[in-house]
């Protein structure tokens, strides 16, 4: 199985980072794509990255990507901000895109229900939007929201490297269950 593997945004995205600098969005969501990749490798499916180490790739040359790889799922994954200061917004949430089909959305619910097991952060739930890398990509797309930047005590556990490691680990097992 063909999987798809997008650390949102890119190294170089302005304003995607903790409110105190001591984290870029892209290092956490390069360090969980990377630990999803050896997990899902070493299970013997075929990972590919939408993105790159040392620029920021534009989404229609991501999601152009993906289609273009046969990939059976893809999986965005993010870390969240409200605002640009530290607030009490906290949680995880997943993204499907409107029109998604039904084997999308049970994809994207098997996600989200898979990161709260994980990680026993607040539920914010599986929602809808009109993302690119959910709106322009032929496979079941699910974009994750695995923690707030802005919220103190998330934004610490979104840089350590046991949180990654559950957010990854969750990621993985969702994916290995759309499989059976």
């Amino acid at each position: 199985m063909k999987i798809i593997i997008d650390a949102g945004h890119g190294p170089g995205t302005i304003g995607k980072r903790t409110p105190d600098g001591r984290m870029r969005e892209f290092h956490f969501n390069n360090a969980v794509a990377e630990e999803v990749k050896n997990r899902l490798a070493a299970d013997g499916y075929t990972v590919l990255f939408s993105h790159q180490q040392d620029r920021d790739v534009p989404l229609k040359e991501r999601t152009s990507f993906a289609n273009r790889s046969g990939a059976e799922l893809l999986v965005s994954i993010h870390a969240n901000a409200a605002g640009n200061s530290y607030s009490p917004a906290q949680g995880i949430e997943s993204f499907i895109y409107p029109a998604a089909p039904a084997r999308t959305r049970k994809f994207g619910q098997l996600l989200q229900d898979s990161l709260i097991s994980s990680t026993q952060r607040k539920d914010r739930g599986l929602k809808t939007a009109d993302f690119a890398m959910l709106r322009d990509t032929t496979m079941p797309a699910v974009l994750v929201e695995c923690g707030f930047m802005t919220h103190k005590h998330e934004a610490a556990l979104l840089q350590s490297a046991e949180y990654r490691k559950r957010c990854a680990r969750a990621i993985s097992f969702a994916i290995t269950c759309m499989e059976r």
